[in-house]
């Protein structure tokens, strides 16, 4: 395919990069095979545990010198990678819809996310700032300031195969900060791709070699990141049993982790909504990615005035998707990543209707021309209870339950009643509902709207959630400090040097 060949993928490529070196390594062979049609597009060589720690030498080596560069100056280099990213948006965003099964639109969108965070950071890096604050003792200045933290670990999942690593490496970068990262095992070829993008422009500007690493492989990769104290800062999008293992790793040796896990999500639905509106928000949030994002729309609450009437306007919307080949515009719906994911698709559905959940919209496997590879599946509809196990869990794939409720109250109960608290809606035309929603008494979800869905969130605020999604924040806003370290300074400027709190220590 053309787009593999301008991406410079092969059918077997080098998994391991120090930026614009690949290392050798013996570790395991990692298939790259689409969910669009089952064809193996390629294969990645992992790391093996000699050229993992070559990498985290050489990052140790790259942050030495790149923490003295500016940040205006690596703010620049951002700049530069944001626009060859331009120049490969068509091309990225094909690999990233064939190799993990989104829309074509998503796949563009995504890369146009990596886009908007590299202009994001440029402006950054002009404003990485600290705070003055007034001396309790004469002639003292006191301030604090941020400091380049070291070495950054970034651990992706398969949803958003490019996405998730710009957030975290354009803001470390115009920190002062190197990259390390672990792309998915379930698409690894944009790693690759990735890498032989950006190293064009550093090879351009003598970027210090280790400034971005990749680290092609399984688990074991992701538990060396975890346990080695020379990455301070572990970043880890995925499920929320992946990321209570990372933080406790990490955690364990005093390390920073942030998390990015699962949700839960839902979309209240007030009998003062525009139904329009909320029909397209519920519609796209639970299907869109064939429902593998973490923001996707898991739950509707919808007011029981308004129950009868939205499900039927809901059963209607779902018979005019179209199911296939997600490079085929026409489509709204694309495959699961693999068969594993299936599987746990077909799971939920049994598990749901054996604890009493009724289907308005059944699911299932399609089959014959074009559904070869065995990963398309139907987005269904059941009305279930917010209490069934099968809601309170996350299940990636395009299953949406409906519940009914009778006050503001209920239904913030019940949007806040699961153990994930990521992203979260509610569509009314009733200032004091939509402004309760957003209290101190509604949601609590690190994100919440009024009058859109759960998904699509933009990359100038910062992204994550609470309690099992894992506290986490990433892209826009202040998300930047926590890439780096803090530290107060006081200066004395006298000959005299007196105590704070009036403490006297005469000799």
């Amino acid at each position: 395919m053309d787009f593999l060949k301008e991406l410079k993928i092969q059918a077997s490529n080098a998994g391991v990069s120090t930026g614009t070196t690949w290392i050798k390594s013996k570790g395991e062979k990692i298939t790259s095979t689409s969910p669009v049609d089952g064809t193996v597009i390629g294969s990645v060589t992992g790391a093996d545990r000699h050229a993992y720690d070559t990498v985290v030498a050489k990052a140790q080596e790259a942050f030495a010198e790149w923490r003295l560069w500016p940040a205006p100056k690596r703010g620049e280099i951002v700049r530069q990678v944001g626009d060859e990213l331009r120049k490969y948006k068509t091309p990225l965003g094909k690999l990233v819809s064939y190799e993990m099964g989104k829309s074509l639109q998503e796949g563009m969108g995504e890369v146009q996310e990596m886009i908007d965070i590299c202009d994001f950071a440029v402006g950054l890096s002009r404003q990485l700032h600290g705070l003055t604050m007034h001396s309790e003792r004469p002639g003292h200045r006191m301030y604090e300031q941020y400091h380049p933290l070291g070495l950054v670990g970034i651990i992706s999942a398969f949803n958003f195969p490019v996405a998730v690593w710009s957030w975290n490496s354009m803001l470390a970068w115009v920190c002062g900060d190197v990259a390390i990262w672990k792309p998915s095992e379930k698409t690894p070829l944009c790693g690759i791709a990735c890498q032989n993008i950006i190293q064009v422009v550093f090879k351009k500007n003598n970027v210090p070699e280790g400034v971005s690493c990749l680290i092609s492989g399984g688990r074991e990769v992701g538990e060396w990141m975890s346990q080695d104290t020379r990455i301070p800062l572990v970043s880890a999008t995925g499920s929320t049993r992946m990321g209570k293992a990372v933080g406790a790793a990490v955690g364990q040796r005093l390390g920073r982790s942030l998390l990015e896990l699962g949700g839960n999500n839902a979309i209240i639905i007030s009998n003062e909504a525009d139904l329009n509106i909320a029909m397209t928000a519920a519609t796209f949030g639970a299907v869109g990615t064939a429902g593998q994002r973490c923001t996707t729309t898991r739950r509707l609450i919808i007011h029981e005035k308004i129950y009868n009437k939205f499900k039927e306007k809901l059963v209607h919307a779902y018979a005019q998707l179209k199911i296939g080949n997600p490079l085929n515009e026409k489509n709204h719906v694309g495959p699961l990543i693999d068969k594993d994911a299936v599987n746990m698709y077909l799971a939920a559905i049994e598990k749901c209707k054996a604890e009493g959940g009724k289907f308005i919209v059944e699911g299932g496997v399609l089959k014959g021309k074009g559904f070869e590879s065995g990963c398309y599946v139907k987005p269904c509809i059941a009305e279930a209870k917010n209490s069934f196990e099968i809601v309170q869990h996350e299940t990636f794939a395009p299953i949406l339950y409906i519940m009914k409720y009778k006050t503001m109250a209920e239904a913030i109960s019940l949007q806040n009643g699961v153990p994930q608290g990521l992203s979260s809606s509610i569509v009314t035309n009733n200032l004091r509902e939509a402004e309760h929603f957003l209290s101190q008494a509604g949601s609590d979800c690190g994100i919440a709207n009024v009058n859109i869905g759960t998904s699509g969130a933009e990359i100038g605020g910062a992204f994550g959630g609470e309690k099992e999604t894992g506290g986490g924040r990433e892209s826009g806003s202040d998300a930047w400090k926590v890439y780096m370290r803090r530290q107060t300074n006081t200066i004395n400027y006298t000959d005299k040097l007196p105590l704070a709190q009036g403490i006297r220590f005469d000799l």
